[in-house]
């Protein structure tokens, strides 16, 4: 690639002297206890990865890290990441412990959606929810090792349920509310819960999906389920009849039965656990075969700390708005962030699209300080020219992130430009496997047009070429070669950890892979995401991401989205497939067609121009808002594939059989 076109990637904006000011305290609490002198950010980033344990022992401390015993070691730097070398051991603590650290009257939980009502719970009352949950659940018998799972909407009673869980030292595991049930058995069997948290019905889009149906059907594949507990969505829920639901009753008559004789609530207590023991189940996507479940412990919750204190600008008067429920790594992430004291807005359904302006209305109807949201939704929000308007101050809004896929260049302005002036806007990386993010938006870096402008403290990352060798300037797979203490414990069921080094370690030896492909800005320390590592194109010789061919055609008025597959031939040669489904009044002509080719060429090669470019009338979608290449690559070639996380399954019919792909 032109090494020059990364010198003069446009700089979209610089630090302001009134953010980072948590990451500049830790900076120079290094500095002085370690008689040193950093020359800014990156010369503190190298520390911290030339320095592993004292980082995180470190971070410990300044984060305030609540244990009944201290650790006697951070980690072993010299036992290969391979071998899973163990996290601050001989520490004992909690993590619902750490979680209901303030207990005062400031709000924790915003509850809302689009059902209009909202509820307000203050740091005090979580508490005291929690210790009632936590009360019924001892008294039915839940214990150390016992696994919950949930499945609901974006509700309060997801984070206090798990808050209750992790208190008695009980695992917790989520499936996203709209999964069907074989999806959602696919997922839970492995696991084999005790106890099912769900909801009677769940709202998405103004639709209501009632939800007793699928519970039953869970319930009769699931047997080791002892109790299924039901929230009621709306006070009209207690008149429906779940007498058919074996072991079910509602949430209140639950907590109900955790009250002592004389209605006191037996005292909250936390099991004292390792940084070994499992907390957390999440599952890998299923696109590709059946959900993996990833297991973690209390490891993760330092760097997602670390992000959201010293890089995202956060404290106890920050409002941060999550639309994640559980099933997704980033509710976990969210949910943790009553730890910092700051205040969570849940938004029950999605707010983006209800009118033109809802999203802007609640932003400025509840201050929210910080947003994060899918780059696809922001993306259409483009789309639709959903803006703010001069009604909306926005006054409150500090940082606006985009992820969960490839966040487009054009998006750097979108938002600086249409939703705040001079906003940091960026994007944020991670991975359901490390249950957090490893490159992040840093509020004291500038940030540049396309990138993610920094590593996390404590991350070592390369993009390598297939040999493993590092790359600067070019597309390599993503790769850790440090190790973090939000890595998996392990896989469930992997006794002798094979499969969890087989998926992760066997590319590359010594370096966890991310599978995901991105390109090292050796200039800004950006890093630009381009594709999965399934996602990636190889035609003519030519290595490259769908994103790359998407911020160029997506550019284009008469184009309304777009999808860039690999098609392989009979001799396995490969050519790109460019799908584009047209903005309603437009057709795909020869004089677009010309355009779209000339502007690739233009802006990448001749070589990125795909083979084919055919007009399409969906694309398809999961539930977290990423496009499935994979599964639609998996389709023209005709090969085997699970559909069960699609949002628009229909959608797939348009890509059996297609006349132009037929003898290629």
């Amino acid at each position: 690639m032109d090494i020059k076109a990364f010198a003069d990637v446009p700089c979209m904006w610089k630090p302001k002297e009134n953010y980072g000011k948590e990451l500049k305290k830790f900076k120079k609490i290094i500095e002085d206890k370690y008689n040193i002198k950093l020359d800014g950010f990156w010369d503190l980033h190298q520390w911290s990865i030339d320095h592993i344990p004292e980082l995180w022992a470190e971070m410990w401390d300044f984060l305030g890290i609540v244990s009944s015993k201290k650790f006697d070691k951070v980690i072993d730097p010299n036992i290969p990441m391979e071998n899973f070398p163990a996290w601050f051991t001989g520490a004992k603590l909690n993590l619902a412990e750490n979680l209901l650290k303030y207990r005062d009257d400031k709000i924790a939980l915003i509850a809302t959606g689009e059902s209009g009502r909202t509820e307000k719970i203050t740091f005090a009352e979580v508490y005291k929810e929690a210790e009632l949950y936590a009360a019924a659940l001892r008294k039915f018998g839940l214990k150390k090792g016992d696994v919950v799972a949930c499945q609901m909407s974006n509700k309060k009673e997801a984070i206090i349920g798990m808050i209750a869980v992790t208190s008695i030292g009980g695992i917790w595991a989520g499936a996203l509310p709209l999964l069907g049930a074989k999806a959602v058995l696919n997922r839970f069997k492995l696991i084999e819960p005790k106890v099912f948290l769900t909801i009677d019905q769940v709202i998405q889009d103004k639709k209501i999906t009632d939800m007793l149906p699928k519970i039953k059907e869970i319930a009769e594949g699931l047997p080791s389920l002892e109790k299924i507990i039901i929230v009621a969505s709306n006070e009209d829920s207690y008149s429906r009849d779940i007498n058919g639901i074996k072991n079910s009753c509602f949430l209140k008559d639950f907590l109900e039965s955790g009250r002592n004789a004389d209605g006191s609530v037996p005292p909250m207590q936390y099991e004292q656990l390792s940084f070994s023991d499992p907390l957390f189940v999440n599952y890998t996507s299923g696109t590709t075969g059946l959900p993996k479940a990833i297991v973690h412990g209390i490891g993760y919750l330092l760097p997602v700390i670390r992000d959201f204190a010293l890089h995202f600008d956060s404290d106890r008067e920050s409002v941060w708005y999550s639309m994640s429920p559980v099933g997704w790594a980033t509710w976990n992430c969210f949910s943790s962030l009553i730890f910092l004291g700051c205040t969570l807005l849940l938004f029950e359904g999605a707010p983006y699209f209800l009118t033109p302006t809802y999203f802007w209305d609640l932003v400025d109807e509840h201050k929210i300080s910080h947003i994060f949201i899918a780059s696809s939704v922001v993306d259409e929000l483009q789309k639709r020219n959903y803006v703010p308007t001069e009604k909306h101050s926005l006054e409150s809004l500090r940082v606006f992130m985009a992820g969960g896929s490839v966040v487009k260049a054009q998006l750097y302005e979108f938002v600086p430009e249409k939703v705040k002036k001079g906003i940091p806007f960026a994007s944020a990386f991670g991975a359901t496997e490390i249950l957090g993010s490893s490159f992040v938006l840093d509020s004291t870096l500038p940030i540049y047009k396309g990138e993610i402008n920094c590593r996390s403290l404590g991350v070592a990352i390369e993009t390598v070429d297939n040999n493993g060798i590092p790359l600067h300037g070019d597309i390599g797979e993503i790769v850790l070669v440090k190790p973090m203490p939000n890595l998996p414990l392990c896989l469930w069921g992997d006794k002798d950890g094979s499969m969890y080094r087989e998926k992760y370690f066997s590319k590359y030896p010594g370096k966890f892979s991310m599978s995901d492909y991105g390109i090292l800005n050796p200039f800004t320390n950006g890093l630009t995401i381009c594709c999965r590592s399934d996602e990636t194109l190889k035609q003519r010789g030519c290595r490259f991401g769908s994103s790359e061919i998407y911020n160029i055609v997506d550019a284009f008025p008469e184009v309304r989205d777009s999808l860039c597959v690999a098609k392989y031939s009979k001799n396995m040669d490969e050519s790109a497939v460019l799908f584009l489904k047209i903005t309603k009044g437009y057709s795909l002509n020869e004089e677009l067609l010309n355009n779209i080719r000339k502007a690739i060429a233009r802006e990448l090669t001749e070589r990125h121009v795909p083979d084919f470019i055919l007009e399409i009338e969906d694309i398809p979608y999961n539930i977290n808002g990423k496009k499935v290449e994979i599964i639609v690559k998996k389709i023209i070639n005709k090969m085997p594939f699970n559909a069960e996380t699609v949002r628009n399954p229909e959608s797939l019919k348009c890509y059996y059989d297609i006349p132009e792909l037929q003898g290629f």
